[in-house]
């Protein structure tokens, strides 16, 4: 076989594993992606939400339910307000309640929604009053120093 024709078989073996990664790239970025047309959005509003992102997860039971589609900052309560699209399959109470969740220690985060119990479900456009902000690591290392020099300087 000559050189040319190695040459080429690389190129070519190169080519289709940059569009073998190329294909990847895109369906995993557009993958669990929710249809309108069988979905609901409810707004939930969150002191912080530290590295939440658009299309982060929203998550139950474990379960991917649906995933955030906007996030903006409420100028009249101050608190940011996270628009979620929920499956029309998973009918959540109105009394659930929206944390937001870290996978791991330092992992991506994510929407963790808990049922309530009541009988009226959310529907289209209602909000989750029930949340719980994210945990900054970073607050939760200062609040750990603190107490710690606090309690050297009582001794």
């Amino acid at each position: 076989m000559s050189r040319a024709w190695l040459d080429l078989w690389v190129g070519l073996f190169v080519a289709a594993g940059i569009g073998a990664l190329m294909f990847l790239a895109l369906k995993v970025g557009s993958m669990n992606t929710v249809n309108k047309d069988e979905s609901y959005q409810v707004i939930a509003h969150f002191d912080n939400i530290g590295g939440l992102k658009v299309r982060a997860p929203i998550k139950s039971a474990g379960v991917v339910v649906g995933r955030v589609t906007a996030i903006s900052f409420d100028d009249k309560v101050y608190e940011a307000e996270v628009t979620m699209t929920l499956e029309k399959r998973y009918a959540f109470p109105r009394d659930s309640s929206a944390s937001i969740l870290t996978s791991g220690l330092l992992g991506e985060q994510y929407i963790g929604l808990e049922a309530g119990g009541d009988d009226v479900k959310l529907n289209n456009g209602d909000r989750v009053k029930l949340t719980q902000s994210a945990v900054v690591l970073e607050n939760l290392i200062g609040q750990f120093l603190y107490s710690k020099a606090q309690e050297g300087a009582g001794n």
